[in-house]
């Protein structure tokens, strides 16, 4: 869980280097905010992150609920409040992120 908040902190700092860095290798996003979208890769993540950072800045959290190897994490960005899934691998690193807008 606390891998989760560090993974918002980061967010809300604008720190694309520490949110990139928490990402395994292998890492899958699908973000459903406004349509869906799914990046991997190292460019595919960084392209990823430079958007949401510069659009859609998150702001403070809402929710934590962890559910073994993955946290849900509920937080406040542009436009509203975002759920994201973050599952993480055996060495602590995001395997995949799952994130749309909260009904």
């Amino acid at each position: 869980m606390a891998a989760a908040v560090d993974w918002l902190d980061a967010y809300r700092a604008g720190d694309l280097d520490s949110v990139l860095g928490m990402y395994a290798d292998d890492a899958v996003i699908q973000c459903g905010c406004g349509g869906l979208k799914t990046s991997s890769g190292w460019e595919g993540l960084r392209a990823y992150w430079r958007d949401r950072l510069t659009n859609y800045p998150a702001s403070s959290l809402d929710n934590l609920q962890p559910s073994g190897e993955t946290v849900l994490v509920s937080y406040f960005a542009r436009g509203g409040i975002v759920s994201a899934s973050l599952t993480f691998d055996a060495d602590g690193r995001i395997a995949a992120h799952v994130c749309g807008p909260q009904n």
